[in-house]
């Protein structure tokens, strides 16, 4: 057995599992035996797990001479409508079969007597993930740039797929989508919040007194920055995979850009706990108005409202890490170093949507 601060993570077999009070994350056997059920691969399992496991969950599945990735939810109960294994892997087929790049979705299993959660079993890609550092390949100022200009350029790629044909036209309303959206997580706060922070309710009124009327559809990936995006290991700069497809849907997207450029590290801006790359802090790469009119320039949209969008990005996230936090206080993450950040990280993430907030107002005057 493997274990962690929360528990057992891994164990050999799944009669080891039943024993167990919390379930583990992954069952050696019962792996094995899915992986044998589709073909892919041989012989006994070596696995790493990929990521802090904040959401979702990830490992990296040696077998032989062939390596897999498997992506599951947290363990259960989950709330309702959250940690969809089903709905992230089917989004990533239909983009796939758009032209987008992301892993090949190689199995889907939505048996919970498996692992207890539904599953998938997708192509292992080699490449950088850009976090706190720079790989060398592209750590020139022409590939700093050209870096920024390639996660602009990804942007604009999946938010000119086609959503009003074919089976994605089917995978959700863009009508309204960002009514829903503020009104979804201005009902969260009370749920998943033990304190008081008033600037989420004066957020939250001031999202849906100044609503902006969308100017397109288009997939909505919902968690688009550059620690979800993998490079080529050589330059020039290209994105090789968009990845963490969790949140995706269809809708407005400018909230994509808004979460972008609210998220992205950029010199003389205070740090939140959504800033998760904090190179672009660095000499060379693109600022956020600079990322902004760079896609503005080829989407030919207006952008006076993305301080709104920009806005809703942090309001929100403040809210599902005020979860986390919750979750934390109540012992459901024990072990957990990024929880206890969320009591002044939370404050803070609500500052800066505020700034934005202010910005969009003094723009509407």
């Amino acid at each position: 057995m493997t274990a962690t601060p929360d528990g057992i993570e891994v164990v050999a077999t799944s009669v080891e599992a039943a024993q167990l009070t919390s379930p583990p994350l992954l069952i050696v056997d019962a792996v094995t035996e899915f992986l044998d059920s589709r073909g892919l691969g041989a012989g006994p399992i070596d696995w790493h797990r990929i990521g802090d496991g904040q959401s979702n969950i990830t490992y990296r599945i040696d077998r032989g001479d062939d390596t897999f990735i498997l992506r599951r939810g947290p363990r259960p109960p989950l709330p309702r409508s959250t940690h969809d294994m089903v709905r992230e892997a089917t989004i990533q087929r239909l983009v796939a079969a758009q032209g987008i790049p992301v892993p090949e979705i190689l199995a889907l299993s939505d048996d919970e007597s498996i692992l207890g959660v539904p599953f998938y079993v997708m192509s292992f890609l080699d490449g950088e993930v850009i976090t706190d550092t720079v790989p060398p390949a592209l750590d020139s100022l022409q590939q700093r740039r050209a870096t920024s200009v390639a996660i602009v350029n990804s942007l604009v790629e999946l938010h000119s797929v086609d959503v009003d044909t074919g089976d994605l036209a089917k995978f959700g309303r863009p009508d309204g989508y960002l009514a829903r959206q503020v009104q979804r997580f201005s009902s969260l706060w009370g749920v998943t919040s033990r304190r008081s922070l008033p600037a989420v309710d004066a957020l939250g009124e001031w999202l849906q007194s100044t609503l902006p009327v969308s100017q397109r559809a288009s997939i909505v990936h919902g968690d688009f920055r550059a620690g979800n995006l993998m490079f080529a290991r050589d330059s020039p700069a290209e994105v090789t995979a968009i990845l963490d497809w969790e949140m995706a849907t269809l809708g407005d997207p400018l909230a994509d850009l808004g979460y972008l450029t609210a998220t992205y590290a950029e010199p003389g801006v205070e740090s939140t706990p959504l800033e998760l790359s904090s190179v672009t802090r660095g000499p060379g790469f693109l600022r956020r108005d600079e990322l902004a009119s760079l896609y503005q320039d080829q989407m030919k949209v207006g952008l006076d409202d993305l301080p709104w969008y920009q806005a809703l990005a942090l309001w929100k996230a403040a809210i599902f890490c005020e979860a986390m936090y919750t979750r934390w206080l109540d012992g459901e993450r024990p072990g957990d170093t990024f929880g206890p950040t969320l009591e002044e990280g939370v404050p803070r993430l609500l500052d800066a949507a505020s700034e934005f907030a202010r910005l969009g107002s003094s723009r509407t005057r």
